[in-house]
């Protein structure tokens, strides 16, 4: 039981928790934890969502199909990441894409009745819930502005000019690799690579395997006028 208080201590849902608080306020809910192989599926596009899923241990995939049988990784979720938080109130309540176990992986399950319970009588809970639910929103109102650019040299400089006012340094520390950044695109891997070396010989930026340095941010600023 400590080992799982101490997991969900790390997800926003449970944020502010403290262990004794925690264990009272599971105990009166039908929670379940469920154990997963690699590879193994978690639920299928189209599958009802009935629970709100944090990851516990390992990581797992969120995978987006197509009728040609491609699959690309929109997502990667580790220890205390959540999911299915953002479906189960809605009126389609049926997961929008694919979740498999990447390796060994534990998630623990939290069903609709017993959120709308814990809502009701807990308000730290109810707010921590609310603000999972902002936090989703803008991800995704940054993941809508980042596509709606059409040129790959447009969603690179968004995407830097971003982290520049995040990270508040012109060496941007990168915290996700070169597929998940051309993923996060919608890109394949080899345009970004390139892109990137074209920029780099324009002088717009300079780059090594962890970090991308902007070199001249008022040129990187009129790509997106």
């Amino acid at each position: 039981m400590n080992v799982l208080i101490e997991a969900l201590t790390e997800s926003w849902l449970f944020k502010g928790f403290g262990e004794g608080d925690l264990s009272k306020l599971l105990g009166g809910t039908r929670y379940r934890v469920s154990s997963f192989t690699r590879d193994q599926v978690i639920a299928l596009e189209g599958d009802d969502a009935s629970s709100v899923g944090i990851v516990l241990e390992g990581t797992i995939e969120v995978l987006k199909t197509y009728p040609s049988g491609r699959s690309i990784t929109i997502s990667r979720l580790t220890r205390g990441d959540i999911f299915g938080e953002a479906i189960i109130f809605s009126h389609q309540k049926s997961y929008p894409a694919t979740i498999i176990s990447s390796g060994s992986s534990r998630v623990f399950f939290l069903s609709e009745p017993d959120i709308l319970q814990l809502c009701a009588t807990n308000p730290k809970f109810l707010n921590n819930f609310m603000g999972m639910i902002s936090n989703k929103i803008l991800m995704l109102n940054e993941r809508i502005k980042s596509l709606s650019y059409q040129t790959i040299r447009e969603k690179i400089a968004s995407y830097l000019t971003e982290e520049y006012m995040k990270q508040k340094t012109p060496v941007i520390r990168m915290t996700v690799s070169r597929r998940e950044m051309a993923e996060h695109f919608g890109i394949p891997r080899p345009s970004l690579s390139r892109e990137l070396i074209s920029m780099k010989k324009d002088g717009l930026i300079d780059f090594d395997r962890q970090t991308i340095t902007i070199k001249d941010m008022e040129a990187l600023e009129d790509i997106l006028l």
